[in-house]
């Protein structure tokens, strides 16, 4: 069905690039993005989603393949999208609600000023993502609530799911990083990311190809020195030195043992007992010796 070029196409995707390596590119993000609703049962047949869209490439990249793949007839589920106004100065508050207009998306446009408490709450020098994050989730709880919405979908990509990783390695102390699916602490929302496969430098090669109109952010994205930053350009060296590299890295995310790791609140490694004698087969054990003479 996603091969039917000539199939009639959601607005978001009206003046789409006609080039090979274009068609290439959506049908790939398209097919990732599937496969991972699939493969984490995200989908509730008449479920409502809040979409949430910040006006950077990985949200308009979201935006466009969820309703590609509603229009298509292979997402059943209602989508609202919503952008969180958050108050930052020179934000342009018209941009976003005037292209969803013209795109006919639905959506909800939430003035909320958490710009002010975060400036005021964070000292000098530290870093504004936390506090600003948490803020933000609270309020999209709220208005998924307010929506009748099951389920809040966020737009990070498989990059930002290896760079909490490495970050929660480095820093954090533990091996977790952001899942394609969660229940958020109340119990009564999920929280998706449906562009969990998905490569970030896709992400920017489609909204670019797409032409949306990307707001930047101008509060978080404008410190230097952030942790995240530090570690993508970890994750950019060992790419370009063996191209490939993350996405084997998450490939390992997929593919856990818990018994070749050392928490044994996973895994029961005082409960491990040796077979008895008689089913033991030492020669199992032996090293190889090569050919005897």
């Amino acid at each position: 069905m996603l091969d039917d070029e000539d199939s009639p196409i959601h607005p978001l995707f009206a003046g789409a690039p006609s080039s090979t390596e274009f068609k290439k590119l959506r049908k790939r993000i398209v097919r990732e993005t599937r496969d991972a609703i699939e493969k984490y049962g995200m989908i509730e047949r008449g479920a409502k989603w809040l979409v949430c869209l910040s006006g950077g490439k990985d949200s308009y990249t979201l935006l466009a393949v969820l309703h590609e793949l509603k229009w298509r007839g292979l997402l059943p589920v209602e989508l609202l999208a919503c952008n969180l106004d958050q108050g930052q100065p020179g934000f342009p508050a018209t941009v976003l609600p005037e292209f969803l207009e013209k795109m006919g998306v639905p959506h909800r446009i939430e003035y909320q000023d958490t710009y002010s408490i975060v400036m005021d709450k964070v000292p000098a020098g530290r870093t504004y993502c936390a506090l600003c994050s948490r803020l933000r989730r609270g309020n999209l709880y709220r208005i998924a609530r307010e929506e009748g919405c099951s389920a809040v979908v966020l737009g990070h990509h498989r990059d930002d799911i290896l760079e909490t990783f490495m970050m929660n390695l480095f820093h954090g102390g533990r091996l977790a990083t952001m899942p394609p699916k969660l229940v958020n602490e109340e119990g009564d929302l999920f929280l998706y990311r449906p562009l969990s496969f998905v490569a970030e430098a896709d992400c920017e090669k489609f909204s670019r190809a797409m032409n949306y109109p990307i707001i930047p952010c101008d509060l978080c994205g404008s410190q230097d020195g952030l942790q995240r930053q530090q570690v993508k350009q970890i994750l950019d060296g060992w790419e370009k030195n063996a191209p490939g590299r993350r996405q084997v890295m998450f490939r390992a995310l997929m593919n856990a043992r818990p018994s070749h790791l050392c928490d044994p609140g996973i895994f029961d490694f005082a409960g491990l007992e040796l077979k008895s004698g008689d089913e033991t087969d030492f020669s199992q054990n032996l090293p190889d010796l090569g050919p005897t003479n």
